[in-house]
């Protein structure tokens, strides 16, 4: 099964970063919630950093963490090689896509979810 790490999950259902882990789980996707603070989202065991989850390698990274937030987490996402990093809207800018280049990442920008071709609004907030 293809992996995916969801930088900026949440616990809250309203949020993108909690639709996202739902909709890679239902597309049958090893799903990596990393959050700092959560110890779990939807049944899953969270890792507050990239570098601590279980795999040597991901297929894919989505962040849900708006760019000056983001900057900071880049070179954690850089401790495991991951096919593409997703930067969802609201996340990108140039900053964080020089940053992520120069680290070796593979941005895109776009919505993770609408990638697997479902709609966030699939998966409802309750």
């Amino acid at each position: 099964m293809p992996t995916i790490a969801v930088i900026g999950a949440s616990t809250d259902r309203r949020k993108f970063g909690n639709k996202c882990v739902r909709a890679y789980l239902a597309a049958g996707w090893t799903v990596y919630p990393v959050h700092p603070k959560e110890k779990e989202i939807e049944g899953l065991k969270v890792s507050p950093t990239v570098a601590g989850l279980p795999v040597e390698k991901l297929d894919r990274v989505s962040m849900y963490l708006v760019p000056a937030r983001g900057l900071t987490v880049l070179p954690d996402v850089a401790t495991k090689p991951s096919d593409e990093v997703w930067f969802n809207p609201g996340t990108e800018s140039v900053a964080v896509f020089d940053t992520a280049r120069d680290l070796g990442l593979n941005p895109v920008a776009g919505c993770s979810i609408v990638s697997l071709g479902v709609s966030p609004d699939q998966f409802p907030d309750a």
